[in-house]
């Protein structure tokens, strides 16, 4: 019996007393008590009644239970399907209807609203306590794994374009377990290196890079709550590596302690997730000797390439394709040339199975051959390395996460006053990009304020409110973001 990922990630850690985590008030989990926990977790799940290929959607805080879920489901062949903690409920039931999970793990403080979505609702709060937890109580510490395929579903991550319904990219064991073993020979991580991990766990890159790449190696974690500053510089001198978002290293580089000597006994910093300026690559270069990591990828692919750990880390470009992962830049279908720009294509193991229950979407962006259409622009230079200038699509990226215009759009233009509305992302110093609300009509903006909190996460809420009193407009009507971001590309200088 066999099961690629258990086989690579889990098994090799029966009866292991490393470190698998150590928690913000300096408690230890072991790789042993780590897997004993992920036991009673599956027995607990058979007891909810999932079996492989099932679907469980989880919302809940980070934690080394969330984590030990995480593994359960590997083992149990249940497809993971993470969602943002800050999602409504109301956002929350649309991934609800489009999964059909068996069931529903959640915080206690929203297990009411969540139980009216339908399915079965545990919960589990960041402290690990709950009903999962609960239930967990008193089961076996084994954890025998299923048989799985390589091609089999692991789990499903939803994302989007700046138009339509959300879309559940299916990744396999394949495409996660070729990821990490791309990544862990990329970045040289092996079982001597501590990660400083401050990044959400619904997202692929604290999820499936960070954790994935940890297993594999054996490495171990400072496993924080989430990113705070003080956090990281205690973590500093007991780490190696630390993977995050580009807010993550302005705020560091904004604090007088971030100094050359606090981060004398790491090796690697990595960012991703929204573009990195160049800017913050040579202060953090200049304070600290380093030169941050840089690499690119998105929810259907993990991680597709990066800048070289030995080599030049060029500032703006997002390096080399990863190890078995192919690249190329296009027009129309056809490959262009040497440094013009173009449709960035993807062709590797990496590349999920497709939309779950949208085949004509899939068929849209997955050739035949395996070659992926990201919808990113891109051009690649005389040495191979990609550059990202742009998104076909007006995909707004601030603090790691996706923010989808015509989500935000519509909330705005239900608002009373408001006449229509272009939502873009500019440059932001700290978020990456900074979400602008374009706004035409004569709305009372405490109203419009209001609506938006109520109904979206705040990663997604607006930074900027501008009224104007007309979009601009082409001549087939389209509205122009191109020049509305031109225009208000100095809004957070």
């Amino acid at each position: 019996m066999t099961n690629p990922l258990f086989d690579a990630l889990i098994a090799p850690h029966r009866n292991r007393s490393a470190r698998f985590a150590q928690r913000p008030r300096h408690e230890t989990v072991t790789y042993d008590a780590y897997l004993n926990m992920a036991g009673r977790a599956a027995h607990a799940l058979d007891a909810a009644g999932l079996t492989p290929g099932d679907r469980l959607v989880v919302q809940v805080a980070k934690s080394v239970e969330a984590l030990a879920i995480y593994a359960a489901c590997i083992a149990r062949g249940i497809v993971f399907v993470p969602l943002n903690t800050a999602y409504t409920t109301p956002e929350v039931a649309y991934f609800v209807g489009d999964a059909t999970p068996s069931l529903i793990l959640c915080d206690p403080a929203s297990a009411a609203e969540v139980e009216a979505l339908g399915p079965p609702v545990l919960t589990l709060a960041e402290s690990g306590t709950g009903s999962f937890a609960d239930a967990m109580q008193g089961k076996p510490t084994q954890l025998d794994p299923v048989d799985r395929a390589p091609d089999d579903l692991a789990a499903f991550l939803y994302t989007s374009g700046t138009t339509g319904r959300s879309k559940g990219a299916m990744l396999t064991q394949q495409n996660l377990l070729s990821n990490a073993q791309a990544l862990v020979q990329a970045w040289r991580i092996t079982a001597d290196d501590t990660l400083i991990h401050a990044l959400p766990i619904f997202h692929a890159h604290g999820l499936f890079v960070a954790i994935n790449t940890t297993l594999l190696s054996g490495a171990g974690m400072i496993f924080l709550s989430k990113f705070d500053v003080d956090a990281v510089l205690d973590a500093l001198p007991r780490s190696t590596t630390m993977m995050g978002v580009p807010t993550f290293y302005t705020r560091l580089l904004a604090d007088d302690r971030f100094t050359t000597d606090a981060t004398r006994d790491m090796r690697l910093f990595v960012s991703g997730s929204a573009p990195l300026l160049a800017e913050t690559h040579r202060a953090f270069e200049a304070r600290t000797g380093h030169r941050i990591l840089e690499r690119y990828g998105m929810t259907e692919t993990g991680m597709n390439a990066s800048n070289p750990y030995d080599g030049e880390r060029r500032a703006g470009t997002v390096g080399h394709p990863l190890p078995g992962v192919e690249i190329r830049v296009t027009e129309n279908g056809a490959e262009v040339a040497e440094g013009k720009i173009g449709m960035v294509e993807v062709r590797g193991p990496n590349v999920f199975k497709g939309y779950w229950q949208m085949p004509d979407k899939t068929a849209e962006e997955l050739a035949g051959d395996g070659w992926f259409t990201t919808g990113d622009l891109g051009q690649l230079d005389a040495d191979g390395y990609l550059t990202i200038v742009g998104r076909q699509k007006d995909l707004v990226i601030s603090g790691g996460f996706n923010v989808y215009p015509k989500e935000v759009e519509d909330v705005l233009d239900a608002v009373p006053g408001v006449g229509e509305s272009a939502v873009i992302g500019v440059p932001h110093p700290d978020f990456g990009e900074g979400v602008v609300a374009i706004l035409t009509g004569t709305p009372d903006m405490d109203v419009v304020k209001a609506a938006v909190s109520q109904q979206l996460a705040d990663y997604k809420r607006p930074k900027r409110f501008v009224t104007v009193d007309a979009l601009p407009r082409n001549t087939m009507g389209k509205v122009q973001k191109a020049d509305l971001r031109d225009r208000y590309k100095d809004s957070f200088a």
